[in-house]
């Protein structure tokens, strides 16, 4: 069909374009647009065969992935580019170089640079294809399907589409009643999973340098990178960032990013507060989980908190959201047009707990009007 979203897979491995390749012929609503062993040949093929999206190895002989995001930048070429990374030595390090050139997000190869149990990540990458392509889609002016035109292929993983969130004539339910009135903003807690790299890099670097609330965050992300996630936003964001460790204090002008596979919670003690990272069970599919996030700063900081949900593929976060609104604190949404994936927020909404929906562009301001306003 002529409005699926087309992939272009670049790998040097033929084993990994086969399996990848498999994948999105499985999937309603991808076509393999044409696939390419090294970055070279990927810069060759794409003015004529034109994708929506790119799936883009690392390790590659002749042109290697950042070689090609660099090449890519100099030729101004937008589509959107999701990274295959191994969970080699560098793996992370490497990765964050991809997404400061320009990757939109990244997957993990479950074990290593060639790894027959890639169909382990198949509706985590299938999602952030359909996401991300999609998204490039409506930005060129082409059209995109809806849910119903979706028809199912042979092997289909159920409900990949469903979990996206696409655009629905829902009417949100009746918002709940606050317990009490928000009072001042004492801390801002944000949960973002699918399109969230890319989306946080907007948000920090444009925050207010004189915003003294501290910033809490649940990025759905692997063990391994978020450290140098937290390290990479460090750098363009004017308040200091960290992946949070247990018992890390909560600070102004600080921003704690949750680390993969780790639960992070908030608690207030005689000297302040705090957070605490635990191996608890999955929340709503996660560990670190928007949910058990949003849960603990509703009943630490009651009707001083406010709470942000963001892009995303599911529903991780909007039921917790509820309860930072009944608590008394304020919440926002990412809109639709913005979100490269609205499930999150768009459950969130749905469910009458968002307050506000705000554009990603105007996200970072937001954040700062809404916490700085005297109640």
């Amino acid at each position: 069909m002529a409005d699926e979203v087309s992939v272009l897979i670049v790998d040097d491995s033929a084993l990994m374009r086969n399996l990848i390749g498999r994948m999105i012929e499985d999937t309603p609503g991808l076509v393999i647009a044409e696939k390419a062993m090294n970055g070279l040949f990927a810069l060759q093929k794409i003015p004529r065969v034109n994708p929506d999206v790119i799936v883009l190895d690392l390790e590659m002989p002749q042109m290697n992935g950042i070689e090609f995001l660099k090449e890519r930048q100099k030729q101004g070429i937008k589509i959107p580019v999701v990274i295959l990374s191994s969970i080699a030595r560098r793996g992370a390090e490497i990765t964050m170089e991809a997404l400061s050139l320009g990757a939109s997000d990244f997957i993990q190869k479950p074990s290593g640079s060639e790894s027959e149990d890639i169909h382990m990540v198949k509706d985590a990458l299938v999602g952030m294809l359909l996401g991300y392509g999609s998204s490039y889609r409506r930005s060129q002016g082409k059209k995109t399907l809806s849910p119903s035109e979706y028809q199912p292929k042979t092997g289909h993983t159920p409900d990949v589409f469903a979990h996206l969130g696409a655009a629905s004539a829902v009417t949100p339910a009746k918002p709940p009643v606050q317990i009490r009135s928000p009072g001042k903003t004492e801390i801002i807690a944000i949960g973002i999973s699918t399109g969230g790299p890319d989306a946080l890099r907007v948000v920090f670097s444009k925050v207010d340098a004189d915003l003294k609330i501290p910033i809490v965050v649940v990025q759905h992300m692997p063990p391994g990178f978020t450290n140098e996630f937290a390290k990479s936003l460090d750098r363009i964001c004017p308040l200091d960032v960290k992946e949070a460790e247990d018992g890390d204090a909560i600070q102004p002008g600080r921003i704690l990013i949750a680390q993969g596979n780790k639960h992070m919670e908030v608690e207030k003690k005689a000297a302040g507060a705090l957070v605490r990272l635990s191996d608890a069970p999955q929340v709503s599919g996660h560990r670190p989980s928007v949910d058990v996030l949003f849960a603990s700063v509703a009943m630490t900081y009651t009707n001083h908190a406010l709470g942000v949900i963001m892009t995303g593929m599911g529903r991780d976060g909007a039921q917790q959201l509820g309860t930072i609104y009944k608590e008394g604190g304020m919440t926002l949404g990412q809109d639709e047009a913005s979100a490269v994936v609205y499930g999150m927020p768009r459950v969130a909404h749905e469910l009458g707990y968002v307050m506000e929906q705000v554009s990603l562009d105007k996200m970072a301001q937001r954040i700062c009007e809404v916490a700085k306003t005297v109640r």
